[in-house]
């Protein structure tokens, strides 16, 4: 039987969404690789208990993660049952609706339709009454906002979902939203976005000012690039190596240039004590707008690997002056 270690809240790095009540941890567990059909249950359960035993109490999932649509909140459904059902109070469920979840026209976006079914069959998955925060997975062209505005306040009102959130909507977008939100008194709290060292989309569009006006949180996802800034590369990629849409872009000057600026920032890691991965994921934590970072693992010295960016947060303006000169063209 399951028992949290009682030490689990004692170093944690807790950060608060905005000016709103939700509290999420500096790094949260998401689900979106390595939990799907082919999961090994007994690794998956292994590293999940892991990070709530290491004070991650968050854990980040959707409807389309898996492989299949939802394969991994089966999978965590599992877990929780056996392990975290006692400690729901503590925990921060999320999940996400909008992409590739089922077949048919409905199986998609950000319809009224498509955000209640879709959560409804998640509930059913994880086996919870609740998620602490559902997000729009992303913006829905052909449906007007105030429609998916109302479809989410809904659900709050309908006691399936504490706080709101979107995700990969733009500046203007998210504008738009909260609009409708405020006019709602929705709870909305979090825009998560992909964010990274190499990706500053998110700082381009204004974004992290947007929310940071609005007094709304970011929650950063792919924080390592789809491996990029780990030291996987540093000797040279593979013609093979895929990367997240969000993050395409930073191969357009080619790979040579690519791995240049990643010894780079290696170099400077190792000044932090830290290894590249650590230090990437410690740089999106120095804005304090970003209240939470997805990180994944699928094996348990991973987890422990990315949990010693915590140590060192701090940065000197030089430092990330020097960050800023390397990456940024």
């Amino acid at each position: 039987m399951y028992k949290a270690n009682d030490d689990r809240y004692e170093s944690a790095v807790v950060r608060r969404a905005g000016n709103s009540g939700l509290q999420l941890p500096a790094l949260s567990f998401g689900l979106w690789h390595s939990f799907g059909d082919d999961a090994n249950y007994g690794d998956s359960e292994k590293v999940i208990l892991k990070a709530f035993d290491s004070g991650i109490f968050c854990f980040d999932n959707a409807y389309n993660y898996g492989p299949s649509a939802g394969a991994a909140e089966r999978m965590f459904g599992e877990v929780y049952r056996a392990n975290l059902k006692p400690y729901r109070d503590e925990l921060v469920i999320t999940t996400k609706a909008g992409f590739n979840m089922w077949p048919g026209p409905y199986g998609n976006f950000s319809s009224r339709k498509t955000l209640i079914n879709a959560l409804d069959g998640s509930l059913k998955r994880m086996g919870l009454d609740y998620v602490d925060i559902y997000y729009s997975h992303r913006f829905d062209p052909n449906t007007s906002l105030e429609e998916t505005a109302n479809a989410l306040d809904s659900l709050v009102r309908a006691g399936k979902a504490l706080y709101i959130g979107i995700s990969n909507y733009n500046a203007a977008q998210t504008r738009e939203i909260t609009r409708y939100f405020n006019e709602l008194h929705t709870p909305f709290v979090v825009n998560q976005a992909s964010y990274n060292m190499l990706n500053r989309g998110i700082e381009d569009d204004s974004l992290l000012d947007t929310l940071a006006k609005e007094n709304k949180a970011l929650v950063a996802y792919g924080p390592l690039a789809e491996g990029l800034l780990t030291d996987k590369y540093l000797n040279g990629m593979p013609d093979d190596v895929k990367v997240h849409w969000s993050n395409e872009f930073v191969m357009k000057h080619g790979k040579d240039e690519l791995i240049q600026k990643l010894n780079q920032l290696n170099d400077l890691a190792k000044n932090r004590n830290q290894n590249l991965a650590q230090m990437s994921l410690a740089w999106l934590l120095h804005d304090k707008t970003v209240a939470s970072v997805v990180t994944g693992a699928s094996k348990v010295n991973h987890l422990e690997d990315n949990l010693k960016a915590l140590n060192h947060l701090d940065f000197t303006d030089d430092e990330l002056a020097e960050i800023d000169k390397i990456v940024k063209e």
